[in-house]
């Protein structure tokens, strides 16, 4: 009876470091291949109904994945985090003036702040834009997100009380982030 129980404990942990292990390699495989979409569609700009599909299939896999069970609670998010790829037309640019550069989220949930930065192309002029926004989590996973002010150059204004939104932090690791917005759009960070 207790070397049956022994060999039955062993196997079990062996299913479960192969299980842990499967998972770990298949997390970096789909975030291997999200990257490569997101290089190949230019961060969402050129991407077509079939790209979006592949996307949203990876993103979800990736997310039953997430090893971080309660992101907004995590050291994990906060820091500044590269907008690799969204489906969202107007943090893209998509019929308005093109973003030049990265578009990076700086998280600080001490603090609970946020800001977005870009730079745009307005007819040849590289200007810095940034909204500053206050961020209030609702849970471990989900924050809602009160923008607060707009900066474009050296111009700034206060953001009516209307701009609001929120972020569900689906998948965070400790070099990848994937978030879904109040919108529908979906956010791949790194």
């Amino acid at each position: 009876m207790k070397l049956e129980l022994c060999i039955c404990l062993i196997f079990s942990m062996k299913v479960l470091s192969s299980a842990f292990v499967f998972g770990r390699n298949r997390a970096e495989s789909l975030k291997r291949e999200i990257l490569e979409l997101s290089k190949k569609v230019d961060r969402g700009i050129s991407a077509d109904p079939q790209d979006k599909e592949e996307m949203l299939n990876k993103f979800e896999q990736l997310e039953k994945l997430n090893p971080t069970r309660a992101p907004l609670n995590s050291p994990l998010v906060n820091g500044d985090w590269s907008l690799d790829y969204t489906t969202s037309d107007s943090i893209l640019g998509k019929g308005g003036f093109p973003r030049v550069g990265p578009i990076i989220q700086m998280i600080d949930t001490k603090s609970s702040r946020a800001e977005n930065s870009e730079v745009v192309n307005y007819f040849g002029l590289k200007v810095p834009r940034k909204v500053t926004a206050v961020l209030t989590p609702v849970n471990k996973q989900f924050t809602n997100v009160q923008f607060e002010r707009f900066s474009i150059g050296p111009i700034g204004f206060d953001a009516p009380d209307s701009f609001k939104g929120s972020l569900d932090v689906t998948y965070l690791d400790e070099d990848f982030r994937l978030t879904r917005g109040d919108k529908g759009n979906i956010f791949v960070l790194t």
